[in-house]
């Protein structure tokens, strides 16, 4: 589209003139998203509409920074509010369609002395609505792996809440269900962290947690044992009678030298000194 994008003030000025019935026919081509706009409105605070006008106007102008720009901060937008690609991906070959059913209107609303380089205008135009589409997912896909990744160290760490009461002794509170998955991150925190504070004495309350799998069991022994080999002992409080009653029925048991209490009170009394 070299000739006709020479002329882009005119094609602008003609879309302008048009904005209504451009509106009515993308509205049109996205069958499916057009009925999501106040709810992406609503969510992302979106304007999928106004967006879609900024869109034709960097293509028209051949502003490819911009339209890179402007599609980065899109996916980081959709990202951010979990929005469905599948829509995403319909607007754009909607303004696409939309934007070729308008050119060849004004092509032929506009005397031309010279006639547009068809080729060269299939490939400029479509080659800038990849562009966009392209950078948009990238964009999308890299956000939202960043907050998948922040998401699962802020769940990490929360499944790890190692309170200190001294310069030798903390407190593992374990609360709510735990996992295989959480097990193996305990597991890796706890010994990784009584290694850095030097820690003495680790009090694990396991008053918060109903029942556990017999691989969640394994995985207490094993902070249990290699603690021991850091030389910090392990008392065990709060173990509920459910968890207690798997634990004889599958033949697990601590090793003798874990000391046990029945509430966290009775451990801090014994270990904390004031």
């Amino acid at each position: 589209m070299t000739e006709a994008l020479q002329s882009s003030v005119e094609i602008k000025t003609y879309f302008q003139q048009h904005q209504e019935a451009f509106e009515e026919k993308l509205l049109e081509e996205a069958v499916t998203v057009k009925d999501k706009i106040n709810e992406i409105l609503r969510i992302g605070n979106i304007d999928l509409v106004t967006n879609a006008h900024k869109v034709v106007g960097y293509i028209i102008d051949r502003r490819e920074e911009d339209l890179k720009l402007f599609a980065k901060q899109e996916g980081i937008a959709w990202a951010t509010h979990s929005i469905e690609l599948s829509f995403k991906l319909e607007w754009i070959q909607a303004i696409r369609r939309t934007l070729w059913t308008f050119l060849q209107q004004y092509d032929r609303a506009t005397p031309n002395e010279v006639a547009f380089d068809f080729f060269a205008m299939e490939k400029d135009i479509n080659t800038q609505v990849d562009t966009f589409l392209n950078t948009f997912f990238i964009s999308y896909s890299t956000y939202k792996d960043s907050l998948i990744l922040a998401h699962r160290q802020l769940v990490e760490n929360l499944s790890v809440p190692i309170i200190p009461i001294s310069t030798s002794v903390s407190i593992l509170p374990l609360i709510g269900a735990v996992d295989s998955f959480r097990a193996e991150i305990i597991e890796e925190k706890v010994l990784t962290e009584v290694s850095v504070s030097r820690i003495q004495t680790l009090i694990l309350d396991l008053s918060g947690i109903v029942d556990m799998e017999p691989e969640v069991i394994h995985h207490i022994m094993k902070i249990i044992d290699g603690s021991a080999m850091m030389g910090c002992q392990s008392i065990i409080t709060g173990l509920r009678a459910e968890v207690v009653r798997k634990m004889v029925s599958l033949g697990l048991l601590f090793d003798p030298k874990t000391k046990t209490l029945g509430t966290l009170q009775q451990a801090l009394k014994e270990y904390l000194v004031i």
